[in-house]
């Protein structure tokens, strides 16, 4: 079969586990370059291997994306090495569970730091290359709490709304700048079965896991591979983002209360835990797969595959009854 990207030069952050290390491998058996980002050195060369393996080529680049020189670095080194960048994903981002209230200032910063200020950074790094070769793609790992709310993740949802509305605001100056071969994409997962679960950092005093009907993170890397080939303002993975956004905008009140009772009764485990801020502040030696088993935990706590697959209704019914509800009654 024809690699869609061979020889296409692909920087991703937070390389390191999760969604950007299944990216990476996905982008590799289509026979691109890969420079890969994070802060662990050694999960990056593991990545690099599996890369390398896949038929890829790939660089390893310790990158703080909190560091706007890190991470001028970053693209100038990945250019330098190989010719020119033609994507760039801004996929690094970190969570922090637990009430508001209970989250300390600094860890309310850290994520805004990392998940929407990395974001801005690597625009920042990238775009001035794209504009002198008239062309280029930014990719962004955003998510479906970019147009809806979730309790006890306020710092995340703050950050992916400012996400959605920075790279918004960026597509439209490009494009009255006369830039339109400069792609601005972004992908919007629900639930994903990755380490972002154990990486958070936790105040609630309570264990936390994958919310059900999680997807694997090979299938929002698939969504990334066909942004590539196929541009689109953006996609969803899991809960249709375009649902979201109808719902919200006809019934806001009930898929809050909704979708906030679900969060929370899927959310937290009885285990209490202590007081962590995981990776949020330097990173974990552990968990750098690309996949943390929770779909598997829930196969087997389900006793099969309904199980997933009701999480995922779970998550999307609610929004679509609130649209169709509110809608009827109008019409």
């Amino acid at each position: 079969m024809a690699q869609k990207l061979a020889g296409k030069v692909v920087v991703i952050t937070g390389a390191s586990s999760g969604i950007g290390r299944a990216t990476a491998v996905a982008f590799a058996r289509q026979g691109a370059a890969l420079v890969l980002a994070a802060r662990r050195e050694t999960a990056l060369h593991e990545v690099a291997e599996e890369v390398i393996a896949a038929g890829g080529r790939a660089m390893a680049i310790p990158t703080d994306v909190r560091d706007p020189v890190a991470m001028k670095r970053l693209a100038d080194r990945a250019i330098d090495a190989f010719g020119r960048v033609d994507i760039w994903i801004n996929n690094a981002g970190i969570a922090s569970f637990g009430k508001f209230e209970e989250t300390p200032t600094e860890a309310f910063q850290a994520v805004l730091d990392t998940t929407f200020t990395g974001v801005v950074n690597g625009f920042r790094a990238i775009l001035p290359h794209f504009r002198e070769r008239r062309g280029g793609m930014v990719l962004t790992t955003a998510s479906i709490v970019g147009r809806i709310p979730a309790p006890y993740q306020s710092a995340y949802n703050a950050a992916k709304h400012a996400v959605m509305g920075f790279t918004e605001t960026v597509r439209q100056e490009l494009d009255l700048d006369g830039f339109a071969d400069i792609q601005v994409c972004n992908v919007l997962p629900g639930p994903v079965d990755t380490p972002f679960w154990q990486h958070a950092a936790n105040y609630s005093g309570r264990d936390v896991q994958a919310l059900s009907g999680a997807v694997t993170p090979e299938k929002v890397a698939s969504a990334f591979v066909s942004l590539a080939t196929n541009p689109k303002r953006e996609v969803g993975v899991g809960v249709p983002a375009h649902l979201a956004e109808i719902a919200m905008a006809i019934a806001p009140g009930l898929v809050e209360r909704r979708f906030g009772r679900m969060t929370r009764d899927g959310l937290f485990q009885d285990r209490t835990r202590p007081r962590t801020d995981g990776a949020l502040l330097r990173p974990m030696p552990e968990y750098t797969g690309a996949s943390a088993g929770w779909r598997e935990r829930q196969r087997r706590e389900s006793g099969g595959h309904k199980g997933a697959y009701a999480g995922a209704l779970a998550l999307a019914v609610p929004l679509a009854a609130a649209a169709y509800y509110r809608y009827g009654r109008r019409q």
